[in-house]
C-alpha cells in the first residue's frame, strides 16, 4: 500500500492536486489560503496565494484594491501618501493639502524647498528681491508692504544717504540741519575732528569744533588775548569795540574786578574809581 500524502490541515489526499509546502508541511490550496493569506484592508477578502499583494504600514491590499481614495487611480507603481489612513496619489494630496506659491500660483510639492513668511508660501526660486529680482534664499531680507528686498537693494533704494560721502546709512549716524551724516563724516570744517557727541557750533551752515571756531571767528579778550566764545556758560563784558572775559575784566592798575562796578577807560587801560582818582591827583 502506497504512503499517504495528505493536506496537513484537512487531511485530504494531495495526489494529483496542487499544493503548497510551508514549514515542511503540505497544504492544499484552499487550506493554505485560509491559514496563511492576509486579508485585504480595502475589500476585506483574503489575498490568495496567486494574487499580487501590496503592503503598507501593517496593512495588506490586493493590487487592484491599492488605489487613490479620491480619484481611484492605481497606486501600485505610483508615488503616494496617506492622510488619516486614506491613501492619496501625489496629485490629489497636493490639490487638497499642499499650499500654493503666492508668486507663481503653482502647488508647492511635498519635499521641495520652500520659504514661508507671514502666512504665505513661496517656492525657493520664486521668493526674489523686488528690485534686483535675484532669489533671496536664506539671506536676510526686508519687507516693505507687499514687496521684499535683499538688504543691499533696500539700503540703496530707501536708506538715507550721508550728506558728506553720499553713501547709505544702514544704522546710527547723526542729524544736523535735518540732514543725515555718518558719525565719522560729521567733522569740524577746519580741523576734521569728529563732532558726534561733542559741543560744536556753526558758521555759514558749516560745523566747527569750539576751539577752531574761537580761533577763526571769535573776538579776542582785551586782557588775555584768548577767544571769547560765550560757550559753556562763560560770560563776557563788552565796551565800545573791546571785549573781556568776565574774570579778565579787572583794573589795569590794581587788578580788582570791575564786574558790576564803575570804571574809567584811559587809553588802552581801564581803571577802578580809586586808581583813577589817584591818577588824577598826581
Amino acid at each position: 500500500m502506497a504512503d499517504r500524502f495528505d493536506c496537513d490541515n484537512c487531511k485530504e489526499s494531495l495526489y494529483g492536486r496542487k499544493y503548497i509546502q510551508s514549514d515542511d508541511s503540505p497544504y492544499c490550496i484552499p487550506c493554505y489560503d485560509s491559514l496563511f493569506s492576509n486579508t485585504c484592508d480595502e475589500c476585506k477578502e483574503l489575498i490568495g496565494h496567486d494574487a499580487r499583494e501590496l503592503f503598507y504600514e501593517d496593512r495588506h491590499y490586493h493590487e487592484h484594491c491599492f488605489r487613490c481614495f479620491r480619484c481611484d487611480r492605481s497606486l501600485a507603481d505610483e508615488p503616494f501618501t496617506s492622510q488619516d489612513e486614506a491613501l492619496l496619489c501625489n496629485d490629489c494630496y497636493c490639490n487638497e493639502f499642499s499650499s500654493k506659491c503666492v508668486a507663481c500660483d503653482k502647488i508647492v510639492m511635498p519635499g521641495t524647498r520652500k520659504l514661508e513668511y507671514a502666512g504665505s508660501t513661496w517656492h525657493e526660486g520664486c521668493f526674489i528681491c523686488h528690485s534686483c529680482e535675484q532669489p533671496i534664499g536664506s539671506k536676510s531680507f526686508i519687507p516693505d508692504k507687499d514687496e521684499h528686498y535683499c538688504v543691499a537693494c533696500y539700503e540703496d533704494k530707501f536708506a538715507p544717504r550721508c550728506t558728506r560721502c553720499k553713501k547709505t546709512l544702514s544704522k546710527g549716524g547723526v542729524t544736523y540741519r535735518d540732514e543725515p551724516w555718518h558719525k565719522e563724516c560729521f567733522v569740524c570744517t577746519n580741523c576734521t575732528t569728529q563732532l558726534a557727541g561733542q559741543h560744536f557750533t556753526s558758521r555759514d551752515d558749516s560745523p566747527y569744533c569750539l576751539k577752531c571756531f574761537g580761533n577763526l571767528y571769535a573776538k579776542k579778550c582785551e586782557a588775555c588775548t584768548k577767544p571769547i566764545t560765550g560757550f559753556g556758560g562763560g560770560k563776557y563784558i563788552s565796551f565800545e569795540d573791546r571785549q573781556w572775559h568776565q574774570p579778565c575784566f579787572t583794573c589795569s592798575q590794581c587788578s580788582v574786578s570791575l564786574v558790576g562796578a564803575g570804571f574809567f577807560p584811559t587809553g588802552d587801560k581801564i581803571l577802578c574809581r580809586e586808581c583813577n582818582s589817584n591818577l588824577c591827583t598826581l
